[in-house]
């Protein structure tokens, strides 16, 4: 019925009449894409915004004779317009020569929810990247009510990222939509992201394009990395806190011709203290360094229409963790002390080649290719972990209109190869997946009060078979500032169940695997329809902007890899599906702008998460069912020379939470059935000296709130009840930082 329901919309979208349109970019005097830009006829109320690419479409109508154009910082020209066709304008900055053309505004919120796209969309800007101590991509969502984070565990530090209440691996995390965080690196991939390297993060809810694969259930990570043709030469962040960790960024970027640009970016980060806030003789943080080059490369040729990205890169990445006096060299897999080493060696490569038909601008086609590598060695006491993953991946994509620009589509193929040398102790779980793909996504846009994404996609996969996967958004504006959404999709997966579950492996737990007949691990893939809804009103109050959303998800899993951690505190079982599983949510936000330079975003989330175990129906575990965020941000007026202060101060309440069962323990190794509720608090104060220097001081958990007992069995870890994986909160204290940015434009 849900096949027959898609094709149905598809079909009918087909037959809506459109109307002419006028379409085109507008860039700046560096050739490069504007986005933001508003757009309108003069005296209507009809306008559009510049997408990312500086593109745009508006209604057409021969009464319609002047178009205007602004952008905050440009000249305002105005247009006369006499047909429904395409124009490209490039615009000078204020103070410049005066063009006869067009007019532009460039104010733009660093957290913002997109108007224009039919799926449902946030977009973070690099201004919401600096707000907190974000050293990695895992670290940059405690300012985003749309993603919860959490602490995997008790030994590593690592941050877990949820959304709609599921982890990342129901995730599809891409870079500039290339898959990136998936297989071996789910559990570590987004702390290998520094964030500085990122220009900006788009957070989509619900299923995602069918264009980026079968994968995504939840939701859409995509990260955009800085472009080397609009980066500035220099950048550098030092970065320290309290907790002994250091971190360094640099950025250099190099104009080599009028078409090629290239940018070289070094990271590098340090923890050297060893601290014990809890007194449980374990090391609240891991001893760690990394390495992290990139080179990149972008050609641009507006005239043939010709655009490539070329990227390199290699990270070492190296943990040490476990207790206070562990001792590798003397220590390891001995009952001296407990410990643990994660070592991990990255390697990337990718190519993008675009071409857009000069004469039909609305007519591109592109390659997207990938190789990556990826090799993890690590133990966990005497559970040995290593896994080595090399994997490539390509996309072909052509997009066209159908009679008119009303009318969009993409259409294309892909595959994708993972060869994985994986053991766990002494079993050998090496395997090779690979998969061969066609899709179709068809957008018809009126450019008004309606909007819609259809697509499908079938995929011939070595373990997963041969399947459909079906997808759709809506959008519709009933009336003024309103916003209607709606979407619903299928996902399929292999579960990865070691590499997604690696906190695990610290702990006595006996891993067992229930189920043998299927071909992953034992196991079937796992299924889910991704079904939701969203409304957003804007308005005034007290001729104050304020914006009110409400969103409703539920994901129906028709398989799962079931992670059982209620059998037994001593075993972890997996096993496939056997009744229901799903994850319901539901989020509420109010945002407001009380001042200028002064707004509030609120958010209340509620999540309903409950699957069929073996035991019978239980919450999902580390989950709170409800949730309250508030973010205030406040900014003085830029004064002479660039000088300006910014504040920001983060509040999160946590309601209790399910625990995986631990009755059958001794009194003291017992955690309960649910933990405590809580709150944290961050803030931070940045000092801008100029446009090229600023500094900041920030905070996190001010209020000083730590899990109690976060290890069970920390006296006796090398016991039959000793688990490091039952966190709910943090496990650090208090944590301060300062920091300093500086640039050469």
């Amino acid at each position: 019925m849900r096949y027959i329901l898609f094709f149905i919309i598809m079909i009918g979208a087909y037959t809506i009449q459109a109307q002419d349109k006028l379409s085109g970019k507008v860039l700046d005097e560096n050739k490069q894409p504007l986005p933001g830009a508003s757009i309108y006829w003069l005296n209507t109320t009809i306008g559009a915004s510049t997408q990312a690419d500086g593109t745009f479409e508006l209604p057409y109508d021969p009464d319609y004779k002047k178009l205007v154009i602004s952008f905050i910082g440009y000249t305002t020209d105005t247009i006369a317009v006499d047909s429904p066709k395409f124009i490209t304008h490039s615009l000078k900055l204020s103070g410049g020569d005066k063009l006869d053309n067009v007019v532009i505004d460039k104010t733009r919120r660093s957290l913002k929810r997109s108007n224009a796209e039919a799926a449902n969309v946030v977009n973070m800007g690099s201004a919401e990247l600096l707000k907190a101590a974000c050293c990695n991509i895992a670290e940059s969502f405690e300012t985003n009510p749309s993603i919860d984070v959490n602490f995997s565990d008790a030994l590593t530090g690592n941050r877990q990222i949820k959304m709609l209440g599921l982890t990342s691996p129901y995730l599809l995390i891409s870079e500039e939509n290339i898959p990136a965080v998936r297989g071996a690196s789910q559990a570590y991939g987004l702390s290998f992201i520094p964030g500085t390297w990122v220009e900006s993060i788009q957070i989509t809810k619900g299923a995602g394009p069918v264009i980026n694969g079968y994968e995504s259930i939840s939701g859409q990570i995509n990260y955009e990395l800085l472009k080397p043709a609009t980066d500035i030469p220099f950048f550098l962040n030092a970065y320290g806190s309290q907790g002994g960790r250091f971190e360094l960024n640099t950025h250099f970027n190099k104009k080599v011709s009028d078409k090629w640009s290239t940018s070289l970016f070094v990271h590098g980060n340090t923890r050297v203290s060893k601290n014990d806030m809890n007194d449980d003789g374990f090391l609240d943080n891991p001893l760690a360094k990394q390495i992290n080059v990139m080179n990149r490369w972008q050609y641009n040729n507006p005239e043939t229409g010709w655009v490539s990205f070329i990227n390199l890169r290699y990270m070492r990445d190296e943990k040490q963790t476990g207790e206070i006096d562990f001792d590798p060299d003397t220590d390891k897999f001995t009952t001296n002390h407990w410990g643990s080493e994660i070592n991990t060696d990255k390697l990337d490569i990718s190519a993008k080649l675009g071409y857009v038909f000069p004469d039909m601008p609305y007519q591109s086609i592109g390659l997207q290719t990938a190789f990556n590598w990826h090799n993890q060695d690590s133990y966990f006491g005497f559970n040995q972990y290593d896994i080595d993953q090399k994997s490539f991946y390509s996309n072909l994509i052509f997009s066209s209109i159908i009679s008119n620009t009303l009318n969009k589509f993409s259409t294309g193929l892909n595959f994708t190869y993972d060869n994985y040398g994986e053991f766990v102790n002494t079993i050998d779980y090496s395997r090779i997946d690979n998969s061969v793909g066609a899709f179709f996504e068809y957008t018809y846009d009126n450019t008004r009060n309606f909007s819609l994404v259809a697509g499908g996609r079938i995929d011939a996969h070595n373990r997963l078979g041969v399947f459909l996967t079906p997808r759709m958004h809506l959008k519709y504006n009933p009336w003024e500032k309103a916003t209607v959404r709606a979407s619903f999709g299928r996902g399929k997966r292999a579960a990865n169940i070691f590499a997604e579950n690696q906190a695990l492996f610290g702990s006595s737990r006996v891993m067992s695997i229930l189920n043998s007949g299927g071909k992953i691990y034992g196991l079937d893939p796992e299924i889910a329809w991704n079904y939701g809804a969203s409304f957003v009103q804007g308005f005034s109050l007290f001729n104050r902007n304020a914006e009110f959303v409400v969103d409703f998800y539920r994901t129906d899993f028709q398989n799962q890899a079931v992670v059982d951690l209620f059998a037994s505190p001593q075993q972890v079982l997996f096993y496939n599906l056997d009744g229901k599983s799903y994850a319901n949510s539901l989020q509420v936000e109010l945002n407001y702008e009380i001042t200028r330079h002064f707004n509030v975003r609120t958010a209340y989330k509620y999540y309903d998460i409950k699957t069929d175990y073996l035991s019978g129906t239980e919450d999902k575990p580390l989950q709170a069912k409800h949730r309250f965020f508030a973010n205030l941000a406040y900014e003085t007026h830029i004064v002479e020379g660039g000088k300006q202060w910014k504040f920001d101060f983060t509040y999160n309440w946590m309601g209790k939470q399910r625990l995986p069962y631990t009755g059958s323990n001794p009194a003291e190794y017992q955690m309960g059935d649910y933990s405590p509720s809580f709150s944290l608090m961050n803030a931070q104060v940045t000092r801008t000296f100029s446009s090229v220097f600023e500094v900041y001081v920030g905070g996190e958990n001010i209020g000083n709130y730590r899990q109690n007992k976060a290890i069970i069995g920390a006296d006796d870890p090398f016991g039959q009840y000793f688990d490091t994986s039952i966190v709910y909160a943090p496990v650090f204290g208090q944590m301060y930082y300062a920091g300093l940015r500086f640039k050469i434009k």
